[in-house]
């Protein structure tokens, strides 16, 4: 028992000052960590929604328009498909029921063109072996291509999966700290974002689906309210009405690198500055230089932004949107666009905001849970144990610090759940102690000497110490991994409480235990 190496006490003794001084930032307010010199350590636990007030948001994909865009997706494979070497000449491909149709001219092609068809329908969903798309032969040269149940599944659940990964992208964007983007069942995503109390810029946002494309304008169409055969109507943002656009498409937002918003340098009216990719600036190139002195459409979310004249070609791969912004919705609409579009459109179905005066009261109430579980243990350890309650309440003390310093390290967000879990971590901290200090006191009534009382004690103690606290962790893993939110927040401090509270209660504690004999080598204690 004796045998505590000094380089020992020494390691311990600094980890745990360390411990200490990075648990400080998560004790002052923010506001006073600004005023800190760079060097000085900054990370501090971050407050959950229920703590610091914010915003909560249930948004919910509409999912209908995802096979319709897979259809029109497939629409534009099948004829890319088709005009590859070896070329098929085909028929106008039609669209009814939400199936592809199409001849093909020379029957004599028929196997040719099911094997490029074979290459585009994926080749399978998951391990089912079930294509995306089946494809029959009618009529000895007509196709039919019919989207499968699996392969619609699938694309629903990858459009929701980008869908969450745009929206935190988004929030990310507004400088927003610590934001909870989670997936809730098929098609809903939770949207949890703390210090966030006005919610009306993130709504704008979030409902964005921020689709760009740039289409040809139709300068054919003469009659008002019917768009000539290849063309569509889409509605003009810029004074009502409806504008005829060529349905094929110029540039989408895929080939976007960047956006920003930026001033028209003649009339300092707001706007947003695009730059296209590599691939981007040579179709935009080819097309302005093809179609000089033709308008364009600039497209976002099927609505008409701007309709300028190519003048001349474009060839440096920008482009600036203009059309009566303001700063806050060309900035707002640069964040959708740099961000990525949504591939299934969101509508918020339920939202709340919660005060900070409410974070603060839980706040409030956890601390005094805090202190009152502090102050009762530590009565309870020194009335019943005396010296070794003693050292027990200090162990609980740096636990407590620790727990702070390794949440801080990792940036956690703290919520009320979380409080609860870090009481009920001050309560069990102690269980440690109580059976070394039993099992202590055991041992002395059965005659052993302090010396071999103690050791036998932290020695036998510690094995069943080991075994609960696996069971308590494996509870609290599960938490972690199957839980979200609430769950998640309270399985975390959970977690890095049972790891500390071990360390100070035997490690520790047996340190101070050891220190004490060696000084006084008392020949009986009183516990």
């Amino acid at each position: 028992m004796l045998d505590f190496p000094r380089w020992k006490v020494l390691t311990i003794t600094i980890g745990i000052a360390l411990m200490v001084l990075l648990a400080v930032p998560s004790l002052v307010p923010k506001s006073v960590r600004a005023t800190w010199p760079s060097w000085i350590p900054q990370k501090a636990i971050n407050l959950g929604l229920d703590l610091a007030g914010g915003s909560y948001l249930l948004l919910e994909g509409d999912t209908k328009d995802v096979a319709a865009s897979r259809v029109e997706q497939m629409r534009e494979q099948v004829r890319s498909a088709m005009r590859q070497d070896p070329r098929v000449e085909i028929g106008d491909i039609s669209v009814q029921g939400g199936k592809l149709s199409f001849m093909v001219r020379d029957s004599s092609k028929v196997d040719a063109a099911r094997e490029k068809l074979l290459s585009i329908t994926g080749s399978g969903v998951g391990t089912t072996g079930q294509r995306e798309w089946d494809i029959a032969v009618v009529d000895t040269s007509r196709f039919v291509l019919t989207p499968t149940q699996a392969g619609l599944s699938q694309a629903i659940d990858t459009a929701m999966g980008d869908a969450r990964e745009v929206v935190e992208r988004r929030i990310n964007a507004l400088g927003t700290v610590e934001p909870t983007v989670v997936r809730e069942g098929g098609n809903r995503i939770v949207v949890q974002v703390p210090g966030l109390n006005d919610p009306t810029a993130l709504k704008n946002l979030l409902g964005k689906t921020a689709k760009l494309e740039f289409r040809l304008v139709d300068t054919t169409a003469t009659q008002p309210g019917v768009a000539p055969p290849g063309s569509m109507l889409l509605p003009y943002a810029e004074g009502g009405g409806q504008i005829a656009v060529q349905r094929q498409v110029m540039i989408t937002g895929d080939m976007l690198v960047n956006a920003s918003q930026s001033y028209d340098p003649q009339t300092g009216a707001p706007g947003v500055t695009l730059q296209l990719d590599g691939a981007g600036s040579r179709r935009f190139a080819k097309v302005t230089q093809e179609n000089s002195g033709k308008p364009f459409a600039i497209i976002v979310d099927n609505v008409v932004i701007s309709a300028p004249r190519i003048n001349e070609p474009i060839l440096g791969g920008s482009a600036v949107i203009n059309g009566g912004f303001t700063v806050q919705s060309a900035n707002e609409l640069a964040i959708a666009l740099r961000s990525g579009k949504l591939k299934v459109p969101l509508k918020i179905v339920q939202e709340s905001t919660v005060s900070p005066e409410l974070g603060a009261d839980s706040i409030r109430a956890g601390v005094t849970a805090s202190i009152i579980a502090v102050v009762a243990v530590i009565a309870f350890m020194i009335l019943t144990y005396g010296r070794f309650g003693f050292y027990a309440t200090l162990a609980v003390i740096i636990n407590v610090l620790v727990i702070l310093a390794v949440m801080g390290m990792l940036t956690a967000t703290l919520t009320l759940p979380g409080i609860a879990g870090f009481v009920l971590t001050i309560g069990t901290a102690v269980d440690a102690n109580v059976l070394i200090n039993e099992r202590i006191r055991e041992e002395r009534r059965r005659g052993r000497s302090v010396i071999q009382a103690v050791e036998l004690g932290y020695k036998e103690a510690s094995r069943t110490i080991f075994e609960a606290n696996v069971t308590h962790a494996i509870a609290g893993f599960i938490m972690l991994i199957l839980g979200s939110g609430p769950v998640r927040g309270f399985a975390v401090v959970l977690l890095i409480g049972i790891a500390t509270s071990v360390f100070t209660a035997v490690v520790f504690t047996r340190m101070l235990v050891t220190i004490w004999l060696r000084r006084n080598r008392p020949s009986e204690i009183h516990i």
